[in-house]
């Protein structure tokens, strides 16, 4: 058993005002990448069915994992760089900020762990100071350039709690043993909250909310 206690956070809409997801979409539509009269309402579609939890995991991952198709990480690298100042940073909550920064003083253990991909999101997790992130993996082809696919389990609903014991066992350790404490928002992660010592809603959706009260979770506000 680790001596540190475990912590982990959920990003879109718990540390960030927003979804990453859709708002690359949008940023990719504001310069021009993806036409804005097809993607706009797939985009928002796909929004709506993820809050609402009716998205199958599949669909929604390889949906945004699609965006980085037919480039390199080299090729996508400026743009993904103006994504994290412009839209990410000035979304990222200060109470989320503040939250992570205690649990750094007390030598906590901090994970970021986000269904949306890792090449989106692990200049979030660097940015919060946040050393480690489990994320939806995306593929690449032989001439490194992203097929559009996803690898590997992906980290949504029940798979973030795969990924997650699959990343502890790789340091020897389990779930089971850990102190350990999850942040989230939404009902798509109730399989991982269920399964920390330590459960949090953070400005929760409202069945997320209902199943907090009902299992005596704590609850958090960190929007103004």
């Amino acid at each position: 058993m680790s001596t540190r206690k475990l912590v982990l956070f959920d990003l879109d809409h718990t540390l960030l005002d927003g979804d990453s997801d859709v708002l690359w979409c949008e940023f990719l539509m504001d310069r021009g990448v993806l036409d804005r009269a097809v993607f706009e309402p797939r985009n928002r579609r796909m929004e709506a069915d993820y809050k609402a939890g009716t998205v199958s995991v599949q669909a929604f991952c390889e949906f945004y994992v699609g965006t980085l198709a037919g480039r390199t990480a080299q090729e996508w690298q400026p743009l993904r760089e103006d994504f994290l100042d412009e839209c990410i940073a000035p979304r990222l909550l200060a109470a989320g900020r503040e939250c992570i920064e205690a649990h750094r003083q007390d030598a906590d253990q901090l994970v970021l762990t986000t269904a949306t991909n890792r090449f989106i999101t692990e200049l979030t997790a660097r940015e919060l100071g946040i050393d480690h992130l489990i994320a939806t993996e995306c593929e690449l082809g032989a001439d490194g350039r992203f097929t559009g696919a996803v690898a590997g389990a992906l980290n949504m609903r029940e798979g973030k709690v795969a990924r997650l014991h699959e990343w502890l066992a790789g340091f020897g350790r389990m779930l089971q043993a850990e102190d350990s404490v999850f942040y989230s928002d939404s009902i798509n992660d109730l399989p991982l909250l269920a399964a920390v010592r330590e459960a949090v809603a953070v400005d929760p959706d409202p069945r997320l909310a209902a199943e907090a009260a009902r299992r005596g979770w704590a609850l958090r506000r960190w929007r103004k």
